[in-house]
């Protein structure tokens, strides 16, 4: 009890730009209550339990969490602000990533079976893709679009139903999601890099958007994925027919191929059982296109390291 009366003033410091947007007291009033519930003792973080933890009437708290027409970006906007003036540097990190959360049902808005990374199957959830900012100052989450697979954004009943604004109905992909974040805030937040995990990475046409942009870029891809070496020589041409090219390989067969002498090795800081100490090699690739023709030039970074088990 005593940390959390501590908190209350702070928060309620911090709170006061993002109720001002609301222009009303009622729903300020409900933000506080709302906020303050998440972080009370109250077992349920529900809207009712919340209400009875300080004395109120829970119709108009649930009107408010569930019903109510409120517009949310100007709060985003805010965020976004604050994250730019106190954690912005001009080569601080976009990073893009998306989240499953398991989910019973067939009501929830974007629920539907899909593959759930925390489960680590195709099962039922909903899909979120989130926007996080990166400096040396610290690190925080800015933004998020909600996905809506292909079998809700075709079905207009269920859209209304779930109560989807007619502007966001339409069928997006997670990276379209993306870029429109990119889009949105990308003028506001100081960057230098993109990053992401190989879901983000995995698609061409994504990455070379990026390039098209003047962004750079540090994204996974699968180890599958098809490269030409840009850095070893070309075979030899007998003189008939068309000249060979270098031949297409998967990243993971490429990095096994290479001579150790092409390898650097690297101690990037003291762990809690010694020094983490990695392998890594660059090169200038080109990857292939999904209409197998060669795509743009790029750079792959790989790293390969010996795990708790001795294991690479």
């Amino acid at each position: 009890p005593e940390i959390f009366h501590q908190v209350m003033p702070r928060l309620e410091t911090f709170m006061t730009p993002f109720v001002d947007t609301f222009c009303r007291q009622e729903p300020s009033q409900h933000a506080h209550t709302y906020v303050c519930g998440l972080l009370s003792d109250v077992e349920r973080k529900n809207v009712e339990s919340i209400a009875y933890r300080f004395g109120q009437d829970r119709l108009p708290l649930q009107r408010f969490i569930g019903w109510a027409e409120w517009e949310d970006e100007p709060l985003r906007q805010e965020l976004i602000g604050q994250v730019a003036q106190q954690l912005g540097q001009d080569d601080g990190v976009l990073v893009f990533d998306p989240s499953a959360f398991p989910k019973s049902g067939t009501e929830s808005v974007g629920v539907a079976r899909q593959w759930c990374g925390r489960l680590g199957k195709v099962d039922n959830c909903q899909v979120a893709l989130y926007l996080g900012y990166v400096s040396a100052k610290g690190h925080t989450l800015v933004d998020m679009r909600l996905y809506l697979p292909k079998e809700w954004t075709t079905d207009q009943a269920r859209l209304k139903k779930a109560g989807v604004p007619t502007d966001r109905s339409g069928y997006r992909t997670r990276h379209q999601l993306a870029l429109d974040m990119l889009e949105t805030n990308g003028t506001v937040l100081p960057h230098a890099w993109i990053a992401g995990d190989d879901e983000m990475g995995r698609p061409y046409w994504f990455r070379r958007r990026l390039a098209g942009l003047g962004k750079r870029y540090m994204l996974a891809v699968p180890s599958n994925t098809l490269i030409r070496d840009l850095e070893t020589a070309l075979p030899v041409h007998h003189g008939r027919g068309r000249r060979p090219q270098r031949p297409w390989q998967g990243v993971d067969a490429w990095a096994m191929s290479l001579d150790e002498d092409a390898w650097r090795r690297i101690d990037v800081r003291d762990g809690a059982k010694g020094p983490l100490v990695v392998d890594v090699v660059k090169r200038r690739v080109v990857s292939r296109t999904p209409r197998r023709q060669q795509g743009h030039e790029e750079v792959v970074v790989v790293m390969r390291y010996l795990d708790r088990d001795n294991q690479q």
